[in-house]
């Protein structure tokens, strides 16, 4: 069963028909939004959907972006971290992931790649944090990572991980989407952000039987894949 209709849901359809499962992939778009109501919704959905199927093991995808301290006091973290209090109070089994900032064909223009991309392409001036960095994720790899831990049992119950081994600083990530688009960017460097760690070793032994790479290359593989 999945809930949610957005480029998650449409990855985890497989899980669709399977009964055991409810993947609630129903969230905030926008995660700069400061409106109440969008975060209600999505936690007036998320307690009718677990009250109406306690006996089915409830998969929820909260963000990494609690680890950033520059986002501890943000609507969208604080929602976040509500909603997985919630979870772990009402949910008889469960898996929470906390996923990184997820690269897929979206036409969601908040996402980090669609952000940037659709403001170099219009000249549209925009702001880069010198010290902030991302964590940027495939949802093919994000789909690979959790469809393995699910079919495995493991971490069940708690809270896991799912990113990239290593982050990338914002303007890196600009300059590469620059130069894969071969066009400038108009933009403002501003003396904000921060690099913070996020712990991906409970899955660095299944990523690397999935084979899944994330070498010096990632970056470019996915602009070429999903923007190409």
């Amino acid at each position: 069963m999945i809930i949610g209709n957005g480029m998650i849901a449409k990855r985890f359809s497989d899980y669709q028909q399977q009964d055991d499962f409810v993947v609630f992939a129903s969230g905030v778009s926008n995660s700069k939004s400061q409106r109440d109501a969008d975060y209600a919704r999505e936690m007036d959905l998320l307690q009718a959907t677990l009250a109406a199927h306690k006996e089915k093991h409830f998969v929820y995808f909260s963000t990494c972006s609690i680890y950033d301290p520059t986002e501890a006091a943000s609507h969208y973290v604080q929602h976040k971290q509500r909603v997985e209090a919630y979870i772990r109070q009402h949910a008889e089994t469960f898996h929470i992931f906390r996923v990184s900032n997820v690269v897929g064909a979206s036409g969601n223009p908040n996402t980090i790649f669609n952000y940037y991309i659709n403001h170099i392409r219009a000249h549209t001036n925009f702001d880069i944090w010198m010290h902030a960095s991302r964590n940027l994720i495939d949802i093919d790899d994000v789909f690979a990572l959790v469809d393995q831990i699910l079919k495995q049992g493991v971490y069940q119950n708690g809270i896991t991980n799912i990113a990239n081994k290593k982050s990338y600083d914002v303007l890196s990530v600009v300059k590469a989407i620059e130069q894969f688009l071969q066009q400038e960017g108009s933009y403002t460097l501003v003396e904000r952000g921060s690099s913070f760690e996020i712990d991906v070793s409970a899955i660095t032994g299944i990523a690397q039987a999935l084979q899944i790479d994330f070498g010096p290359d990632y970056l470019l593989r996915l602009l070429q894949k999903y923007f190409g």
